[in-house]
């Protein structure tokens, strides 16, 4: 059985935060006149700002997808993995935009992932804790090696104005106008892997435990029916029309307070069977992140907890309720991604999560492990000093211009080239697995396209420049051999070789070939020596130190990054038969300035190529 970590987290919470004050002017005044009872729920439940993802017009400003969407894009923006490689998408959610298909479906439609298996889970608070079980399972099992888990909710458009006044109702039933001061929007999501990060910190999921007390207890929270007192009512879609359903009532959302002290009661019960069963040790919890809709059900199971003495200090107790407002089943996202990143938590603490569900009495409880990772990341490699890489040519006029050129062209690349977010990353010891294997990938499709762009120059060189056409074909093996090296390294980083030969390029790679091979395609494209030296020049003075810093922050094995370690030597001979090129009797001012103006736009395309790695 593998262990699972929570890597990272992301959350989205819409638009700016709406005071208490301003709740009217997006859910609107029904029929133009202000709650009675709106300041009394507002006062109990201890909200103090929330998030609507609607305009004062009470029109969609995002749909619950796209909530989700950019909840799990935060998420993944902070983990070690690439949502390509993500395998299981799991999602909960009260209420998604469409009744069919699953809500994960228009989520993942939305993602930049690849192909990957799906879990949509619809019930209200502990759907997302189901989605997280279910990945928890998935890899615990050794059947994914990681997972994307999402709770995302837009219950604000349930409770607009205009929705009630089309019904013709002159008020609410208090059942419904209770959640219309509780719900609010958001979304939270969390990257699960079978290994924690060597980066940031990670919960180690210890154990996810989910029970229904359904053949218990009547409805509270519900919509698709006018009351809970009758098992065999009519639902929603059983009226002549969806116009019928809506005038009675029936797709409005509500919740039978007079049992909700029942739903406190039952979460506290199961709290003590997990204490029984050994599951809980309450004097070794460092955190309780309880979800609960209002602060004025916190002191009563605080009283159940002393009296049956499993009594948790109030220290320990983290929500944030009051500021982030009620978000259903992404509460617990929402509040332990600001856990997770609020410098709290230490090595080895233990948090205990507390998730009821009122819909038809769900109980869920879930226990962390605080998992901070085994090597310190405080590597930071120096920033050499920027220099050109040395060209010996014979002295003239001529190449003593070109040399001046290339030196300057060489500066401005190289300085503008550290502000690249790649070589940041590489320089800053931040780079990822991930990172570094979409670097060999989006490099793998250049360095072949070198090969053929080299060989096409050659072919379009006239015999009288023989030396210079042979200088090229040289080159166009070297470059062969580069990319089956680059290979390899791919591979033993535990990828497939299939992964890496999609011959996809990023945007920035196809604007480098597409002038490459249109340069070589020219009658006598000397130029192009241009080009050799800026990519030259990258694997003599830069590609053997990044690969050293690649290799130590990654703690990688010579195999893993000799396609960069080995050009420091590699380039040093080719830079040898870029100099004999370069002092070829023809030489002159005129062709120099080609080589000068082909050397500054390479050096432009092949950091564009850097900056766009990953978008294709």
């Amino acid at each position: 059985m593998k262990d699972v970590f929570i890597t990272s987290a992301g959350i989205f919470l819409p638009n700016n935060p709406i005071s208490n004050d301003e709740m009217e002017d997006y859910l609107g005044k029904l029929n133009g006149k202000d709650s009675i009872v709106k300041a009394r729920i507002l006062k109990q439940n201890g909200i103090k700002s929330r998030y609507y993802a609607l305009n004062k017009k009470q029109e969609s400003t995002h749909s619950n997808a796209e909530l989700a969407i950019k909840a799990i894009e935060a998420a993944i923006a902070k983990s070690e993995l690439r949502s390509k490689e993500i395998s299981l998408l799991c999602s909960g959610t009260t209420q998604g935009d469409l009744p069919i298909p699953g809500f994960a479906s228009m989520v993942h439609a939305g993602l930049d992932f690849n192909r990957c298996e799906l879990a949509s889970f619809q019930s209200v608070c502990a759907s997302g804790v189901m989605a997280l079980k279910n990945a928890f399972a998935q890899i615990k099992s050794d059947e994914k090696e990681n997972a994307v888990c999402v709770g995302s909710e837009f219950a604000s458009r349930m409770f607009k104005s205009s929705r009630f006044e089309a019904q013709e109702v002159k008020s609410l039933p208090f059942d419904t106008e209770f959640l219309r001061w509780m719900l609010s929007d958001g979304a939270g999501a969390f990257v699960l892997e079978n290994k924690k990060s060597q980066k940031n910190i990670s919960l180690k999921i210890e154990w996810i435990e989910i029970k229904s007390h359904a053949n218990e207890f009547p409805l509270c929270m519900y919509t698709g029916k006018t009351d809970n007192k009758n098992e065999q009512e009519k639902t929603w879609l059983d009226y002549p029309s969806y116009e019928d359903a809506s005038k009675a009532g029936a797709i409005n959302l509500q919740q039978d307070v007079r049992i909700l002290d029942k739903v406190v009661q039952t979460g506290v019960a199961h709290y003590f069977e997990l204490i029984d069963e050994g599951k809980i040790k309450k004097d070794k919890i460092d955190w309780l992140c309880c979800h609960y809709s209002s602060e004025v059900f916190k002191k009563p199971i605080q009283d159940l907890m002393e009296k049956g003495g499993g009594a948790i200090a109030e220290e320990k107790w983290f929500n944030n309720l009051t500021t982030k407002g009620n978000t259903g089943s992404a509460s617990i996202f929402i509040m332990l991604e600001e856990l997770m990143y609020a410098g709290k938590l230490k090595q080895g603490d233990t948090i205990l999560c507390m998730v009821p569900e009122s819909g038809r009495f769900i109980t869920s409880f879930m226990q962390l492990k605080v998992e901070t990772p085994d090597i310190k990341n405080e590597i930071n490699f120096p920033y050499r000093k920027v220099e050109t890489p040395e060209l010996i040519v014979n002295k003239s006029d001529t190449s003593e211009w070109l040399i001046r050129q290339l030196a300057q062209i060489w500066i401005d690349f190289e300085t503008e080239l550290l502000k690249v977010p790649i070589v940041t990353k590489i320089h800053a010891g931040k780079l990822s697995l991930a990172d570094y294997k979409l670097l060999l990938h989006d490099l793998r499709q250049q360095v072949i396209d070198g090969s053929q762009w080299i060989s096409r120059a050659a072919s379009n060189i006239d015999i009288e420049l023989f030396e210079l056409r042979s200088a090229f074909i040289k080159h166009t093996a070297a470059e062969h051999k580069d990319y089956q090296m680059l290979e390899r390294n791919f591979v033993n980083l535990g990828e497939e070789l299939a992964n890496i030969q999609t011959n996809e390029k990023n945007i920035g790679s196809m604007a480098l070939s597409a002038f490459m091979f249109q340069q070589a395609s020219k009658q006598n494209p000397v130029d192009l020596l241009g080009a050799m030296f800026i990519i030259e020049g990258i694997g003599k003075r830069l590609a053997s130190y990044w690969g050293l810093m690649i290799k130590e922050q990654l703690h990688l094995n010579d195999d893993q990054v000799s396609f960069f370690t080995y050009h420091g030597v590699a380039d040093e001979n080719h830079f040898h038969k870029l100099e004999e090129a370069l002092n070829h009797p023809s030489m002159n001012l005129e062709i120099a300035k080609k080589i000068a103006k082909t050397a500054k736009t390479t050096a432009k395309l092949y950091k564009i190529q850097l900056e766009e790695i990953g978008n294709y």
